[in-house]
């Protein structure tokens, strides 16, 4: 049969009123109680078989089945509870498999509206099943029950579909009132219709006025209370759930429940403390800034879960805490984007195996270039009209982002709008920046990420947190005095008398975005929070030479995020600012008046931040609290602000478990024998407790890639990014040893790999190239950083210093390089890269975090 052929319903008088149901139709039964969708449906099922037809009975609710099982037809049984994008995928995988003519009944569409807490997802379910299964030449029953939907969905889903029924029944009485019946038409098909028979087979239109008057009277009495239906099921359940909490007769208990099932997501450690600390008051008071529905993601979670946590067990920091006025573009916003624009077949290739980079490539692209509800433009206009010109940062909060395990630290993007301009102007930008950052989600690092950690085929929802930017107007730039990250348990301990437990932080003079990537040229401060004056500088001239040199600001003039230098700086800020921030640096100003130069020179090292008693205590009191209450350590992004009468105010930004690999355990080294050891090093690693056989050392030789051409340079990078799925391929521990910083984005400063390009490196190890400043950046807490330690990738820094540390790479040179067999046909580098084959002298990393001691050397005595 062919599109649009007929068939048979199995109730003769639909058949004639609606001039036969057509192969390719979809047809939604609006009813006020399942028995009379199961009438046509049990009907339509059997004439199906009776006629030998397949017909599938996809069932997913929780009412009364609506074909029994010893009807004979297919019955599927699906989980609507993992949510929109697993359900409807697995419905779409059906109806691949299932092929061309199936017939299908649905349960009652109802129900997802109950599980899902909106009718928008409901309705998004069937704006995309819907015309597969009308190009599958199939015909497929789906039921809605009257006054449970909004206006907006209703419509979606009648635009939608070939066939839209009212179905009403009183008594012994039923009729059926066609709204919608594709391209077909008679005098008297949209009339309502009254059954004359039990069989169906006398189905007349109502002409007579006596007739119609009483089928008015029972829709009028169907329709009672559906002016409340203009809304939303999201905002008719907090309409009713304020209601009864006023009246006293709510559970609080199920409410919030039912609230973080709606709001937060599925992480049940982060459930469970947002239990104990979050109000019902605290979730209304998130749905009033809310743009949209669904989940609010991790990161906003985060954020609020921490901001309350400090406020529940340390009031009194409350005096020193910036609040918050954040809004939440809900994940519901994500999918019904890419509904709306016709992606979703695109979505459905990129969640299989040979499209899951392939796919998402196309879908990325395609999302720049989306366009969104003016509903949602709507809000969006709502919520720049609040924040005013004051800058603001979009920022992903995808479901799985920033839960126990998963931190997705630098994967999704984050997008600062100067928010400068008409409001037209600033609503183009943010919704530029809002498609940026859903771009982010298929984006190749976020896609490896996930595959590797087993979660390429789970459900990632993106929400969006959007924040306020904190900081101070100074002419026309606009930045935090200080921004940084901290974390509760310092994994990067440089000294003996640093205490782990204590805590870390990594600072920087502006925006924080310095502190939370490597940057090129530039060494945010990182501090030890019981030792806060100690740095890893031999000397005054390392110290200011090893530091941060620029400045990210929002540049408002142009309205864009701009890196300054330090003195063009310090001609925009009052003194104040540099009273507080700034420090000279005496020995270059001495330098300059010998050549008959007397200006000022600034350097930035954060010392005077770090020097306030206050704030490190208090900043340590905050991080010690989390990690208690979160039994975890922690990570947290914040900025510092401070008046020009010394006052000050953290403002907390972001907070997640953070991830140390061999927290609290220890392994003893063996007897180090210094002539079979590649490197001894004390300190300046992280990742350990570590005792790994290496089977590959990859080495790139730094006379030779420092005096290469850059375009061999970034090809270099991509070699090793070959290597490493070379690595993978195979199951090889390959080590790898390069100059300077790996990832950085300037091939001057060390070798400019993309993250999937080392994913599958056991080992990182960055050199100092002496001579010239190519230097290891020890940069814990940047994300680059967060990658290696939550994929379970070791990092060294080799610093020579000719007693607790050094490095003998010609011992590699006794073993095979296997380069070529690896990489062929690419002899122009292997002066630069060479891969040692070390499986015959059993060389093994040993890293003892009680210690502090690493080793690798031949060792035999691997199991």
């Amino acid at each position: 049969m062919g599109t649009f052929d007929k068939i048979n319903s199995g109730i003769e008088g639909i058949d004639k009123a609606l001039h036969s149901i057509r192969i390719g139709d979809n047809v939604v039964w609006q009813v006020s109680d399942i028995k009379a969708y199961k009438y046509v449906a049990v009907s339509f099922a059997k004439q199906a078989l009776l006629e030998q037809r397949k017909i599938i009975y996809i069932r997913f609710a929780e009412h009364e089945a609506i074909l029994e099982e010893d009807l004979g037809a297919k019955i599927i049984k699906l989980d609507s509870e993992p949510g929109f994008e697993g359900f409807t995928v697995k419905v779409n995988e059906i109806i691949t498999e299932e092929g061309k003519e199936a017939f299908y009944v649905f349960d009652c569409l109802s129900e997802l509206q109950a599980v899902w807490a909106t009718d928008l997802m409901m309705s998004n379910f069937f704006q995309v099943t819907c015309p597969y299964l009308y190009e599958m030449d199939t015909v497929a029953y789906f039921a809605l029950l009257r006054n449970r939907h909004s206006y907006a969905s209703i419509a979606k889903i009648r635009e939608t579909t070939q066939l839209f029924i009212d179905i009403y029944s009183k008594n012994q009485d039923m009729f059926i009132h066609p709204l919608k019946v594709f391209n077909r038409y008679s005098s008297t098909m949209f009339l309502p219709h009254v059954f004359k028979d039990k069989l169906g087979i006398r189905l007349e239109p109502l002409v007579d006025g006596i007739s119609a008057s009483k089928f008015y009277f029972i829709m009028s009495e169907s329709y009672n209370g559906q002016n409340e239906k203009a809304l939303d099921n999201w905002d008719n359940f907090f309409i009713k759930t304020n209601v009864e909490l006023r009246g006293g007769v709510g559970d609080k208990h199920l409410i919030l429940k039912k609230l973080c099932k709606m709001f937060i997501g599925k992480d049940k450690k982060i459930i469970e403390l947002v239990k104990n600390e979050l109000t019902i008051s605290d979730f209304f008071n998130i749905k009033e800034r809310m743009v949209g529905t669904g989940s609010i993601g991790g990161k906003a979670v985060g954020m609020l879960l921490a901001r309350k946590i400090v406020e529940n067990h340390l009031p009194a920091l409350g005096l020193f805490m910036e609040p918050h006025d954040s809004f939440y573009i809900g994940a519901d916003v994500f999918y019904t984007f890419i509904v709306q624009n016709g992606w979703w077949r695109l979505r459905i290739a990129q969640r299989t195996k040979e499209g899951y980079f392939t796919a998402a490539k196309r879908l990325q692209e395609k999302i720049l270039d989306g366009h969104f509800a003016e509903s949602i433009r709507e809000q969006f206009r709502r919520l720049l009209e609040y924040y005013g010109q004051n800058p603001i940062i979009v920022r992903s909060s995808s479901l799985l982002e920033d839960g126990f395990g998963n931190a997705f630290a630098g994967k999704y993007e984050s997008v600062f709008c100067a928010n400068t301009g008409t409001l037209e102007e600033r609503l183009k930008a943010f919704e530029k920046a809002v498609k940026k950052v859903y771009a982010s989600a298929m984006d190749e690092s976020a896609l490896v990420y996930r595959k590797q950690r087993g979660m390429g085929e789970q459900d990632e929802q993106m929400a969006i947190l959007v924040q306020r930017v904190s900081g101070s107007r100074f002419e026309d730039i606009f930045m935090p005095c200080v921004g940084g990250v901290g974390h509760s348990y310092n994994a990067y301990v440089w000294h003996k008398d640093i205490d782990p437990k204590a805590g870390m932080v990594r600072v920087v003079f502006g925006l924080g975005t310095r502190a939370v990537d490597r940057t090129d040229g530039d060494y945010p401060r990182v501090a030890a929070l019981d030792r806060p004056e100690m740095t890893t500088a031999m000397s005054t001239e390392e110290k200011y030479k090893f530091s941060q040199h620029y400045i990210d600001v929002i540049n408002l003039t142009e309205g864009k995020l701009d890196t300054i230098g330090i003195k063009a700086l310090s001609q925009k800020v009052p003194q104040w600012v540099k009273n507080a921030l700034l420090e000279n640096d005496y020995e270059a100003e001495a330098r300059l008046r010998e050549l008959g130069r007397r200006e000022e020179v600034f350097a930035i090292t954060c010392d005077k931040i770090l020097k306030k008693q206050e704030i490190v205590s208090h900043l340590k009191e905050m991080m010690h609290i989390l990690q208690s209450t979160y039994n975890y350590p922690v990570d947290i992004e914040f900025t510092i602000n401070i008046s020009d009468q010394g006052e000050y105010v953290v403002n907390l930004l972001q907070c997640r478990p953070l991830q140390v690999k061999g927290l609290g355990k220890n392994i003893t080294l063996p007897q180090i024998e210094r002539q079979k050891a590649l490197f001894e090093l004390t300190n300046a690693t992280m990742g350990g407790p570590i005792f790994q056989k290496i089977d590959q050392v990859a080495v790139i030789d730094m006379h030779n890639y420092y005096h290469a051409p850059l375009h061999i340079k970034y090809s270099v990078a991509r070699i090793i990014g070959q290597i490493n799925f070379w690595a993978k391929k195979n199951k090889q521990v390959v080590m790898l040893i390069g100059p300077g910083r790996w990832g950085t984005s300037s091939p001057e400063l060390g070798v400019p790999v993309k993250f999937a390009e080392i994913s599958y490196i056991k080992v990182l190890c960055e050199v100092p190239y002496e001579g010239v400043d190519i230097m290891p950046e020890l940069s814990y807490g940047s994300h680059f950083f967060q990658d290696l330690v939550e994929t379970d990738i070791f990092y060294a820094a080799i610093i020579k210093n000719n007693s607790t540390n050094y490095y003998q790479p010609e011992l590699l040179e006794k073993t095979k390089n296997i380069y070529r067999e690896i990489i062929p046909n690419s002899e122009e580098f292997e002066a630069i890269i060479k891969v040692y084959d070390v499986r015959n002298m059993s060389l093994t990393l040993m890293s003892d975090t009680i210690t502090h001691k690493t080793v690798c050397m031949s060792y035999k005595n691997v199991e």
